[in-house]
């Protein structure tokens, strides 16, 4: 059976394939090829740059025309590599030989002993990993988080001046404003994309066992520390050291960490829209031609919220995984992380699918102010805070408890009843007209 959108295992490459096809270019296996061949040939380079003693007659002006070897690789050339691993079993490896076979193409082969010098297979995985993380968040990722931290900034603006019933234990409390809960959500996301950026990009390269053995053996008096530091600086990305055969990944964890934190909020704001639309508190845009209910014509349903919720719970599930299993090896090595490894794009394809379904439901929010101030003139019991709290400044005797006397009876409390409340007080009248103006709309606070 072919490979198509219909008979993908994953719906990340199957049903949701048109969202996540940029990752394509990062976290697919020939993605994965072309930053091997990227890493090696740079790598290449700098031993140039050094020079090492043997590759000092290498023409520089040959450099662009190495890089051109991973910048215009093709898939078909990937398939190349695929071809030589049958024979090597060993993915890196084959890497090297593409290589060689490219220098032979190029008639360079005779420095081709230093390509992959000295290094070991996680010295590549090790970068091209990080460096393909770290393009694909700047490239795809965080400018789609921005549209939806974007949009929820413009939320809270627009409407920063509409009062709202909070809800605290699912019971009618403080009155708010619409806006202030959208910027609740917007301070968090921002707090944790501070954060992120504050994160550096890892990489290990050290060689078999993290101490440049071989290095060092081949060229005693070379810098090779300096230069693990400078050439991995140069990617863009921060060198790990020591470290054993592979990169301890505690700095990766903390990115997908921080990725999950981010989850979290977005979860815990699509949890509150679907509720709140299921109060009426937002009606949704309608598409004539969409169907809510296979049963029922009238349903407009949140499936843009609840998709983005589910999405987001699998990529966080992920993350979890990622972070709290990377960082474990034995002794100097296992080879678990290999496979966990070829996963990391796999939660930025949840979070990518999540993230447009935030940006489609969030623009087809239209805000009910309707609802909203009957739901504020049904609970004037609300104000009772405020007026106790008044009653407090002035020393009125248990103004707590008057007021729990009050609103506990099991009646409604309405706009009458609170004024008279206020009115058989024994305050002096400028209190009662203080307390007079507030209302369920304008106690607001800040």
């Amino acid at each position: 059976m072919d490979l198509t959108s219909l008979t993908a295992v994953s719906p990340v490459d199957g049903r949701y394939a048109r969202q996540t096809e940029p990752l394509r270019e990062y976290f697919s296996e020939f993605a994965l090829i072309r930053y091997r061949v990227r890493v090696e040939i740079e790598y290449f380079i700098a031993l140039c740059e050094i020079p090492l003693p043997q590759l000092a007659d290498f023409d520089k002006g040959k450099y662009e025309a190495l890089r051109d070897i991973w910048r215009k690789m093709t898939p078909e050339d990937a398939a190349k590599v695929k071809d030589i691993e049958k024979v090597t079993n060993h993915d890196v490896k084959a890497v090297e030989y593409y290589i060689k076979d490219r220098f032979k193409e190029m008639d360079i082969i005779r420095w081709g002993e230093f390509v992959h010098f000295g290094l070991t297979s996680q010295d590549i995985n090790n970068t091209s990993v990080p460096l393909s993380l770290k393009e694909a968040m700047a490239d795809v990722y965080m400018p789609l988080l921005n549209e939806v931290k974007d949009k929820i900034a413009e939320m809270s603006q627009e409407w920063k001046d509409i009062p709202m019933l909070a809800k605290t234990h699912g019971q009618p409390a403080s009155p708010t404003r619409v806006g202030k809960e959208f910027r609740v959500y917007l301070v968090r996301l921002e707090e944790q994309l501070r954060q992120f950026s504050a994160l550096e990009f890892p990489a290990k390269f050290g060689g078999a066992t993290g101490n440049m053995n071989a290095h060092k053996v081949a060229f005693s008096g070379i810098d090779w520390i300096s230069f693990g530091n400078d050439f991995v600086g140069s990617l863009g990305l921060r060198r790990s050291f020591p470290t054993t055969q592979i990169e301890h990944y505690d700095n990766l964890a903390a990115i997908f960490d921080c990725l999950r934190r981010i989850n979290t909020i977005l979860i815990d704001m699509s949890r509150d829209i679907w509720t709140y639309i299921s109060m009426e508190y937002f009606r949704q845009r309608v598409n004539k031609n969409e169907v809510g209910s296979s049963a029922m014509p009238h349903k407009v349903n949140p499936i843009d919220f609840e998709n983005a919720e589910g999405n987001l719970g699998v990529a966080d599930a992920l993350l979890t995984h990622l972070s709290m299993k990377l960082p474990i090896s034995r002794l100097q090595r296992d080879l678990t992380d290999s496979t966990v490894l070829r996963n990391v794009g796999m939660p930025l394809a949840h979070g990518i699918i999540a993230l447009n379904s935030l940006k489609k439901g969030l623009g087809k929010l239209i805000l009910n102010e309707d609802a909203i101030r009957a739901d504020l003139e049904r609970n004037w019991a609300v104000v009772a805070e405020a007026i106790q709290t008044i009653l407090r400044r002035e020393n009125y005797p248990n103004p707590y408890e008057t007021l729990k006397a009050l609103t506990r009876t099991g009646k409604g409390i309405d706009h009458e009843s609170i004024a008279a409340f206020i009115e058989g007080l024994d305050v002096p009248e400028s209190v009662k007209e203080e307390l007079r103006v507030i209302t369920p709309m304008t106690y607001t606070g800040f």
